[in-house]
């Protein structure tokens, strides 16, 4: 899963495009591919639509973000979510649900910048700055590039490299969840 938002503050900021693919196992299950671009209750900054591109009016055909996000909840029902810098798409989405219906939902998660992270500390390795950005880790993983900061794209792109971390970690593809699984304030 990947948002797309207004900027990088869930308590200011809005979610401007939902995007996800579910993956059975290490199967992606491309038919599943979905995108929900939210409807902004407010301008859609510069700054914002020169990365994500994103203008006013492409947002202004968007759905609403309840909308989007029960489309989503019913994607991720029996499943977990797995995302790249996790705690950012988690601060948006328990902030929206906050606003929403007066709740944070509980949702476990699996974070592929905390997976690679893990991994590169245990091998010893040094990890440079911007070195954990989803991109360059696909590089490093020889996975294609795909056009960035498109919630699809980026959902796709981390289920991928989700994939692939896995495949490192553990050859057979059978990693004990407790062993992955993210939340913010969690210590592993």
């Amino acid at each position: 899963m990947d948002l797309e938002t207004t900027g990088l503050d869930p308590e200011r900021d809005v979610i401007l495009s939902i995007g996800w693919v579910a993956m059975d196992g290490m199967h992606i299950d491309l038919a599943t591919a979905d995108q929900r671009l939210v409807r902004a209750d407010c301008p859609v900054p510069e700054q914002s639509a020169v990365i994500h591109r994103i203008t006013d009016r492409k947002a202004a055909g968007g759905t609403t973000v309840d909308s989007a996000l029960d489309a989503l909840f019913e994607a991720l029902q029996g499943r977990i979510l797995v995302a790249h810098h996790a705690a950012l798409e988690l601060g948006f989405l328990e902030e929206a649900c906050h606003r929403l219906y007066g709740v944070r939902p509980p949702l476990p998660v699996v974070d592929t910048l905390r997976l690679a992270e893990r991994q590169l500390r245990r091998a010893g390795r040094p990890i440079p700055v911007d070195s954990m950005r989803l991109h360059t880790l696909r590089t490093r993983y020889n996975l294609p590039q795909y056009r960035a900061h498109d919630a699809l794209f980026d959902a796709l792109a981390a289920g991928e490299l989700f994939a692939a971390l896995v495949s490192r970690f553990s050859p057979e593809a059978k990693v004990p969840l407790e062993r992955v699984l993210f939340r913010p304030g969690w210590f592993w």
